[in-house]
């Protein structure tokens, strides 16, 4: 395989969550003459590329990057003709990787995740990790995924204390004087600062075997009508219309059913009991799925994007311990979701 100069930026300020134009250094490959180099890779463009090919399309990628589609287009484009290759294969309805671009992905994030690494260090080095750390997170993951990998991260930072807030109901930053908050979705503020974790997440409908038995399974989307779906409350809105991204566009399904609530660790409970279908965050639903308690009804990509992040209120709030609870977070979920592969 052809091993590819690269550059990454030297001169840029760190808009976290924003693109940006930025001057390069050269990063050659063991043994490569710099003669032999005939255009650049931007770090900006290998972001782009990394998000669009875990988002699925240049305007999710675009929404999570907080730039426009067009520019994220623009973007793949130039890095295509960087390398030489044609990363993604392009059509009226749908966008998916390449042979080249599978190839080159984990290449691409590998050269991210070098760059992350290197920025954790110098943070590391220049600031020692103390002080208490005020975290808002989800219930279901925040009790049954975050909690223990937090004991972790506190072991190996013993001078940091830990302020949990969890649940479900999006957090007031400012107002609850919070560092950090972990939220799934889109921003509805994009004046807050967005740090990914789990870009590539996705919702999944999901029931036990048990209720399976009983009910049967749905052949098609609109199934859903015919059984009891679990829902979710957030404020005054329920979560009833169903939406999913089908290759032929998005559908969404109006579904009832006889639980609700705003908790979403009890209606993944309800589902693992046999009460209903569930339609939940995959990170969620993870453990359940490879223990056999529930099982996906449908194919993973028709689930709803659900991305997730650590939100800042402001970049001020990014101090050397949230910043390096992101690097933290970032590996362990990369790592949960390789091996559910």
């Amino acid at each position: 395989m052809t091993r590819h100069a690269w550059h990454a930026p030297i001169s840029c300020k760190p808009t976290l969550g924003t693109y940006q134009d930025c001057r390069y250094a050269l990063i050659l490959a063991p043994g490569q003459d710099i003669s032999t180099v005939k255009k650049t890779v931007r770090f900006d463009d290998l972001q782009v590329f990394v998000t669009t090919a875990s988002a699925g399309s240049f305007s999710a990628a675009a929404r999570l990057l907080d730039i426009s589609p067009a520019l994220a287009s623009g973007a793949v484009q130039r890095l295509e003709s960087s390398l030489g290759a044609r990363l993604f294969v392009r059509s009226t309805r749908r966008l998916r990787l390449s042979d080249d671009g599978e190839r080159y992905l984990p290449h691409a994030r590998q050269a991210l995740e070098a760059l992350g690494n290197g920025e954790v260090a110098l943070t590391e080095g220049r600031d020692e990790i103390a002080g208490t750390l005020r975290l808002s997170m989800p219930s279901d993951i925040g009790r049954n995924l975050l909690l223990p990998w937090l004991d972790d991260f506190q072991q190996s930072h013993p001078k940091v204390k830990l302020q949990l807030r969890v649940s479900d109901q999006v957090a007031d930053l400012v107002g609850q004087q919070l560092d950090a908050s972990i939220r799934y979705g889109q921003l509805a503020d994009s004046g807050l600062v967005s740090l990914m974790l789990a870009p590539g997440n996705r919702r999944t409908v999901c029931a036990s075997p048990r209720y399976l038995a009983r009910h049967g399974a749905p052949d098609a989307l609109e199934d859903l009508v015919r059984h009891n779906c679990l829902r979710y409350v957030m404020g005054e809105q329920t979560y009833e219309r169903w939406s999913f991204h089908l290759p032929d566009g998005v559908r969404t399904v109006q579904v009832t059913g006889d639980r609700v609530s705003d908790d979403a660790d009890i209606v993944r409970r309800w589902g693992v009991e046999g009460l209903g279908i569930v339609y939940k965050s995959r990170l969620d639903v993870l453990a359940d799925i490879r223990a056999g308690r529930l099982i996906e009804l449908f194919p993973g990509d028709y689930g709803q994007p659900a991305p997730l992040q650590l939100v800042c209120a402001h970049r001020t709030s990014l101090t050397p311990a949230v910043q390096v609870l992101r690097a933290f977070l970032a590996e362990r979920f990369e790592q949960l979701v390789a091996a559910a592969e």
